[in-house]
């Protein structure tokens, strides 16, 4: 069976809006998993999620992994893995009014019952630190793997895909619509481009 690694945004869960309906998209005719999606629950702090993330692609060796905003920022980095990133948070420490120090609550269920979760000043700077370094280590072979998705109406991190398009020429597209998926949009630009590269 082949394998779907889905990395959420911030302050979001595995079990996501998105990952629900990706599950139901790659149901057989009897309601069987044609294709298995997996999605982690992501630590707050990226001294811990990237390791995770990295060790975990390494073990299932998926087929293909989205990511979606800070997971799109994460996706980047599995050099190697053909991915998607759809509108990649590539500077979250600058973003100051959504990792800002303090207790935030957490958008979708998590697998541990959490409701909250604290960001520190050191969570802030692990995230400065990693992101000087996320795009160390691409070849020439692997910028044909990382495809950028980029919603023309993203209030949050369009400006970023000059930054994309810098290190994967001729790989981003651009969709109607905002930074978050909903409904529509990953039935109308995210499924069809998943077909599109035939990773299922």
């Amino acid at each position: 069976m082949k394998t779907l690694l889905y990395l959420h945004g911030f302050a979001s869960s595995g079990a996501s809006g998105t990952v629900e309906i990706l599950r139901r998209e790659f149901l057989g005719g009897r309601g069987e998993e044609r294709v298995s999606v997996i999605a982690p629950d992501i630590p707050v702090d990226p001294q811990e999620a990237l390791p995770m993330i990295k060790s975990l692609a390494e073990r299932e060796q998926p087929s293909l992994v989205v990511g979606t905003s800070m997971g799109a920022m994460y996706a980047q980095q599995l050099n190697g893995f053909e991915r998607i990133c759809v509108n990649p948070c590539f500077a979250l420490s600058s973003k100051y009014d959504i990792l800002y120090v303090g207790k935030h609550k957490w958008l979708n269920r998590r697998r541990d019952g959490e409701t909250e979760f604290h960001v520190t000043k050191d969570t802030v700077r692990h995230f400065r630190e990693m992101e000087e370094h996320q795009f160390d280590g691409i070849d020439e072979v692997d910028r044909i793997f990382c495809h950028g998705l980029f919603g023309d109406e993203d209030e949050i991190c369009l400006p970023w895909r000059e930054e994309f398009e810098r290190h994967y020429p001729g790989m981003s597209e651009t969709f109607h619509g905002g930074h978050r998926l909903n409904y529509d949009i990953v039935h109308e630009v995210l499924i069809p481009y998943i077909r599109k590269l035939n990773a299922f």
